[in-house]
């Protein structure tokens, strides 16, 4: 590896000393799942302790096969006692990205979002690589690890999933990444955990999208109402970007007292991140890449804006903020 690699592990493990209690705190999907791995592995028996800790439900079914399968062991937030914990870790996020980081100082950010200013004794932040996991298997072959089918199947997932098998933003380093990962990797544990999407109860969802969906041009809107997961929304957003015609996919649901909206498109025209934050930026969380993105607004500041408990008007308004962004056409 480069002498930067080996640098940068210097300094990454310039941070612990034998006797550190680290946590490492992710908002878990696929990347930040392998990374939070990868960190565990490279610290092995160089710190008293390490635990993990998700700060979502983690609801997906691919992300609790991955769990299961890979043998991850995940302690969620609330059960944690941060006074236990004297070195934090953050992977795959920033502190600025969920407010459920508030309170959290992290000691380490590795990441691959674009940056927010986010402060730590130790950052790696590199929004030019389409996932986190790239970042870490330079770690682990910087330190000369050999990593476990299991870790290798991990981290060779999580670039799968977040360069969506390369169709999205991707560096010569994620590629080249990936190409290691590969002769250690379990691939046909890795198909079967990116088969595992579907959960039974998710079906009807499903059926409310394709009755009540809103077709503008080569732009689908949806609004699911309630959702038992926001990845729902994420399961359709995706699902109907599969339809040669469609160039946007807007779903939207409430879930946990604030109001979600996932953007899709085919990445050839306006930048999804862009209008997402141009359009709910103002009065929520909002943000994403050029072919996806997300926003988050609290239901007590929509409230404001227009009448949400009604699911028509609320889903003609969510329409009007995107085409002021997008344009009409």
């Amino acid at each position: 590896m480069s002498s930067s690699a080996t640098e940068k592990l210097c300094r990454f493990y310039d941070q612990f000393s034998s006797d550190d209690h680290v946590l490492i705190i992710i908002d878990a999907d696929p990347d930040s799942i392998a990374c939070a791995m990868a960190v565990k592995r490279l610290l092995w028996r160089k710190v008293a302790g390490i635990d993990i800790s998700n700060i979502n439900t983690i609801k997906r079914p691919d992300n609790l096969a991955m769990i299961r399968l890979l043998g991850v062991n995940l302690t969620h937030i609330s059960k944690i006692d941060k006074a236990g914990f004297n070195r934090f870790v953050m992977v795959d996020s920033q502190p600025e990205h969920n407010e459920s980081f508030s309170g959290i100082n992290p000691d380490v950010i590795i990441d691959h979002h674009p940056e927010t200013g986010a402060q730590a004794s130790f950052t790696d932040i590199r929004p030019q690589y389409g996932a986190a996991a790239s970042i870490l298997t330079e770690y682990l072959r910087a330190a000369r690890i050999k990593a476990s089918s299991k870790l290798a199947t991990g981290l060779f997932l999580a670039i799968k999933t977040d360069t969506n098998n390369f169709v999205r933003r991707t560096s010569f380093e994620d590629v080249r990444a990936f190409q290691f990962l590969f002769h250690h990797a379990n691939v046909h544990l890795a198909r079967k955990i990116e088969q595992t999407e579907m959960r039974f109860d998710f079906l009807k969802y499903f059926k409310i999208a394709l009755e009540d969906m809103r077709r503008r041009k080569d732009r689908v809107f949806v609004h699911l109402g309630p959702v038992v997961s926001p990845d729902l929304c994420v399961l359709i957003a995706d699902f109907f970007m599969k339809v040669n015609s469609v160039r946007w996919s807007i779903i939207s649901g409430i879930f946990n007292k604030k109001l979600i909206v996932v953007l899709r498109n085919d990445g050839l025209r306006k930048n999804a991140g862009e209008v997402a934050k141009q359009s709910f930026g103002s009065i929520g969380s909002a943000g994403g890449h050029k072919n996806m993105a997300r926003a988050e607004i609290p239901i007590a500041d929509l409230e404001e804006h227009v009448k949400f408990k009604d699911d028509k008007i609320l889903l003609g308004w969510i329409i009007n903020q995107i085409e002021k962004k997008a344009g009409k056409k």
